[in-house]
């Protein structure tokens, strides 16, 4: 087994943490998270004395009330951290999610959709790749003015006008670094992988193209938007394409483009499904393709970006 990287109090991009752990709030949507949480740590065939001594410290709000049994249901198998990353005007937030049991030594970078790194929906899926050995930076790429849900649609493409795509890669390239310098630090793997939703799903091809350091073993682009096709003869690693064939976002005749000229991509189409389906299920219980989406994920993760740790550190 790789071992566990010792993230060290500064690196030498300046980060600092904030916040050292994870902390829920009494609104109705953290107590939601809070609940598929705890649920899905449970439902891991890890012994419950296994999961305390494991477990992130959770602050529960005053007025929130714990049954007895529940304390130890709480405790979670990975260590949440706010960060900022970089200096002065180049200064962003970002929240790291760190495997504590089974850290697999490796690292991905979490691209998220318009609604931004806080979003409950892009935590939750950060926080499963994150259980499954992973460390997963999840960056706030719109320097906290993300797409709020009840801004009407008519004003989406001005919004959308305020994120400078410079600035954009500029920001995911500094956690790149960020990222890639840890790793040094730890004497472990600087391989990455790189996962990309709706928005973020497009920026990952971006990102991909100019990787002239191959910092990325692969990348995993859930129904991307506004990609780029020109650009797939710069990529140089496997990318897995996950969409559903009702999604006018993210049309399959593009997808099946991007397949053809990424050498080692693959596309997997869900039929009946539209946009956002895989983060945003009807339910995390009942719905089958979203959890066969992660499964994919997490199988794909393991064969093309894994077996690249393994190989770097032989």
């Amino acid at each position: 087994m790789l071992a566990a990287p010792a993230w060290p109090a500064t690196t030498a991009s300046g980060v600092v943490s904030s916040i050292a752990s994870h902390r829920i709030h009494t609104s109705q949507r953290s107590l939601s998270l809070f609940q598929r949480r705890r649920n899905y740590a449970s439902s891991l065939s890890v012994p419950r004395h296994v999961r305390k001594l494991f477990c992130v410290q959770v602050k529960v709000p005053d007025g929130v009330n714990i049954e007895q049994g529940e304390e130890d249901e709480t405790c979670e198998l990975v260590n949440g951290v706010d960060l900022l990353i970089g200096e002065g005007e180049d200064t962003i937030h970002a929240y790291l999610l760190k495997a504590v049991k089974n850290n697999n030594g490796s690292g991905v970078l979490f691209l998220s959709d318009v609604f931004g790194f806080e979003d409950s929906a892009t935590r939750d899926f950060a926080y499963r790749v994150a259980c499954n050995g992973y460390n997963v930076l999840v960056p706030d790429l719109f320097r906290r003015n993300p797409w709020r849900k009840d801004q009407p649609k008519s004003q989406f493409d001005k919004w959308l006008q305020t994120q400078i795509p410079l600035r954009v890669s500029k920001d995911i390239d500094l956690c790149t670094k960020w990222l890639i310098d840890e790793f040094k630090s730890a004497g472990i793997s600087e391989k990455l992988g790189l996962i990309g939703f709706c928005f973020g799903g497009g920026r990952l091809i971006e990102t991909l193209a100019r990787d002239a350091n191959s910092n990325f073993a692969t990348g995993v682009c859930f129904y991307g938007t506004r990609m780029d096709p020109s650009l797939c003869n710069q990529l140089q690693v496997p990318v897995l394409f996950i969409s559903g064939d009702e999604d006018p976002l993210c049309p399959v005749s593009v997808l099946e483009e991007m397949e053809r000229n990424i050498k080692g991509a693959k596309v997997v189409v869900y039929r009946g499904r539209g946009h956002g389906f895989a983060h945003r299920p009807e339910s995390q219980e009942e719905d089958k393709e979203a959890e066969d989406a992660f499964v994919v994920t997490r199988t794909w993760l393991q064969e093309k970006l894994l077996a690249s740790v393994a190989r770097s550190v032989v």
